[in-house]
């Protein structure tokens, strides 16, 4: 197997763990949060933290250096179109997630602290929760975008840089 195939590997790999962890992170918060539950919240919360540490952060360092590897070896230029949006849909991506993470943190602290005390969570949870879930979504759309991207690498004759 050669480099480019196996930089290829952990390119696809990393982008499935990534948009996977993700996706089933949030789909298990979104239904804690509604189940009103402080247990469940409180362990569902602790454990996509953790998800975020172990799978998406690495494969977020590992992607964009796959990627930046395979563009370079297969010749395509960063102001490919297709590439360039690609990369601009991850960085919007990053900038959702970063407070994301943030806000996960915040709420399994909340709802710890909550489960401990034996009490409701707080109204800043249900703040939290909402910002949130407006992250996400945008963020799950142009990682969807950025498969459609790199599989089919379209022309983009709306490209205003081409």
């Amino acid at each position: 197997m050669n480099t480019y195939l196996i930089l290829k590997w952990l390119h696809i790999l990393s982008s499935v763990l990534m948009v996977g962890t993700g996706l089933g992170s949030a789909f298990y918060m979104f239904f804690a949060n509604r189940s009103g539950s402080v247990p469940a919240q409180a362990v569902v919360s602790r454990l996509v933290v953790r998800a975020d540490w172990w799978f998406t952060t690495p494969t977020v360092i590992l992607q964009p250096l796959t990627g930046f590897a395979l563009a370079h070896m297969a010749g395509w230029p960063m102001s490919t179109p297709w590439l360039a949006l690609s990369m601009g849909l991850f960085v919007l991506t990053g900038a959702c997630w970063l407070p994301v993470v943030w806000l996960q943190i915040r709420m399994a602290a909340m709802a710890a602290q909550a489960q401990r005390d034996g009490v409701p969570l707080p109204p800043s949870y249900a703040r939290y929760q909402r910002r949130w879930e407006r992250l996400g979504y945008p963020a799950f759309v142009a990682m969807v975008a950025v498969f459609y991207l790199m599989v089919n690498k379209p022309a983009l004759a709306f490209w205003p840089f081409a």
